[in-house]
């Protein structure tokens, strides 16, 4: 017996550290893991739960944890934050993970779970198996259906993240008048959902919802009654209602869910709903008529202040041209770049609204950073051509922002204590900053890098920019690029939204200047409109329209992989916004 637990103690010496420091947080992670775990038979050993005392458990990035073994909600009955991210979870929880009393937080993305049956899922439901549990996050997975039960099991849930399965539908028991009195956020986008029932407007608390990229073609009027509801996606979905199809390509939520609530689609007859879409085609063709015929140019100027001009490869002399490392194919496969002309960030607070746009698109559509990343750098400072790459931990060097030169190695590890200290002092779960995505990093052997002409790494996707980029309130002119070990559409679609947002960013600043700001001519100066092929004129209001130049991605010989914006990029974008190709 002596033998046997002294060789668990040298298997799983942070156990033995853990008990004998009294710790209440513990995190198991990276490459020497998965031997451990595979040897104690694919589950976590059993010494993990005689540590009462644990508030916090995190074992990510190991392909070997097939299940969480049993003893885990008998022994750590003070649990408040379990993260079990980036395994091999699957296909369902043998034993369930509940009853775990004081539970707040649950993060299973990134597994192999197909289904959550009774006696196999999260937890019993009569009495309630988490009681306390606020966020769950069960993105990632390979779920056909939900729990019937989820809403009782976890009556106080407030986030549930789904994102990512192959859900075709909610359970009914879901949207059951007071099941989840308190959920606010729910994100279910990339299934395979069919319908939306009308009983989600159950939901009192709901403030945001995500069900892009799925099959639904309707959206139910009742979705306007929910009284909180500040935030909707429902990109990537075939809407019958082509009118609201657009609408969720580019309005605000506002707008949508008044269309909504007075009717929209499902508040029309079928004659009035085919008559109003064929005026609706009627004036699109004079429109386009109109501009054609170079006729409507002051109409066209009046009604659509918001105006992107796209600057082909082909018209621009010195393109900036992003070359790609096999390498990256392993670590964040897709990336995706452009260059904005034109934006004027020095009036009062548009640099920190910028900043904060981008931050909310990182929350949002990027999905924390886990599906993508965005990366934005004052083109002046950017030396061409670019070469996106792949680097061990220890020979990749940034200039974080804001900090002074490390090696990337260092940096995540400074990071890692950083965010140990803050959550000590502050005594929560949670952290803040750039600490929030550091386990993207998990188990990967080489980190991505945006490299330029100089040997300068400008970008380290998933954690930061280069200080040597850095976009100040002088920077007029902006290289962007989104990153994703997702898909490279999602790249496209998130470098929309960005776009978009600069656009209605710098039409807001340009409306609330003040008279005695540039004049049109001085601001096309300082903003670098110098291009000698590339001639623009303000509009009526005295706006120029930002210049969208293409950006070339290509192999390391120069075979193109993506260009963007394409002919099919900046295409469903609001009608208040113009685009000259």
């Amino acid at each position: 017996m002596a033998a046997a637990a002294m060789a668990v103690s040298e298997a799983w010496p942070e156990l033995e550290l853990a008990e004998r420091e009294r710790r209440r947080e513990l995190l198991l992670t990276g490459p020497g893991l998965e031997e451990r775990v595979k040897a104690a038979g694919g589950r976590l050993p059993p010494r993990l739960f005689t540590l009462p005392l644990l508030h916090y458990l995190e074992v990510s990035g190991c392909g070997s944890l097939r299940a969480p073994g049993p003893g885990l909600a008998q022994g750590l009955p003070q649990l408040h934050s379990l993260v079990l991210r980036r395994n091999a979870l699957g296909p369902g929880l043998s034993p369930e993970l509940g009853p775990l009393p004081a539970l707040r937080v649950l993060d299973l993305s990134g597994n192999a779970l197909e289904t959550l049956p009774p006696g196999e899922g999260l937890g019993p439901s009569e009495p309630p198996g988490l009681p306390q549990l606020q966020s769950l996050n069960l993105s990632g997975n390979r779920l056909r259906e939900l729990p019937a039960d989820l809403a009782r099991c976890a009556p106080r849930l407030q986030s549930l993240n789904l994102t990512g399965n192959r859900l075709d539908a909610f359970p009914p028991e879901l949207f059951r008048p007071g099941a989840l009195p308190l959920l606010s956020e729910l994100a279910a986008a990339d299934n395979c959902l069919r319908e939306l029932s009308p009983d989600i407007a159950h939901l009192a608390s709901l403030k945001t919802l995500d069900l892009s990229n799925n099959q639904l073609t309707e959206i139910p009027a009742e979705l306007a009654d929910c009284p909180k509801l500040k935030e909707i996606n429902f990109r990537g979905n075939r809407l019958r209602d082509k009118r609201l199809e657009k609408m969720v390509g580019g309005c605000q939520t506002k707008s949508i869910l008044e269309y909504l609530r007075a009717g929209g689609r499902g508040g029309r007859s079928k004659g009035r709903q085919e008559a109003s879409e064929k005026e609706d085609r009627k004036k699109r063709r004079e429109r386009k008529q109109h501009r054609e015929s170079g006729e409507g140019e002051e109409e066209v100027a009046d009604s659509a202040r918001l105006m992107l001009k796209v600057l082909h490869v082909s018209e621009n002399p010195t393109p900036l041209t992003v070359r790609v490392s096999p390498e990256v194919r392993d670590v964040r496969p897709y990336i995706v770049g452009a260059i904005v002309r034109g934006m004027d960030l020095q009036p009062g607070n548009a640099l920190r609204r910028f900043l904060n746009s981008q931050t909310k698109l990182h929350d949002d559509l990027c999905e924390k950073r886990t599906a993508a990343t965005i990366a934005t750098h004052d083109l002046q400072a950017v030396r061409g051509p670019l070469l996106y790459a792949a680097r061990p931990p220890e020979d990749l060097k940034i200039v974080p922002l804001g900090r002074k030169e490390a090696k990337a190695k260092e940096l995540v590890r400074q990071l890692q204590l950083e965010a140990e200290e803050q959550r000590k002092q502050k005594k929560r779960q949670s952290v803040s900053g750039l600490h929030r995505y550091l386990h993207l990093l998990d188990g990967k052997e080489n980190y991505p890098c945006l490299v330029d002409a100089e040997g300068d790494v400008i970008s380290f996707p998933p954690i930061t920019n280069s200080e040597k980029t850095k976009i100040k309130k002088t920077t007029c002119n902006l290289f962007l690029e989104v990153t994703s070990a997702t898909s490279l559409q999602l790249c496209k679609d998130i470098m929309d939204s960005l776009i978009l947002r600069m656009a209605e960013l710098s039409k807001s600043t340009s409306e609330n200047k003040e008279e005695d700001m540039l004049s049109g001519t001085e601001a096309d100066a300082s903003c670098g409109l110098s291009d000698p092929n590339l001639t623009l004129s303000a509009g009526k209001d005295g706006q120029c329209p930002l210049v969208v130049e293409q950006v070339r991605v290509v192999d390391l010989e120069g075979s193109l992989k993506v260009v963007y914006p394409s002919k099919t990029d900046l295409i469903t974008l609001p009608p208040h916004v113009t685009v000259v190709r």
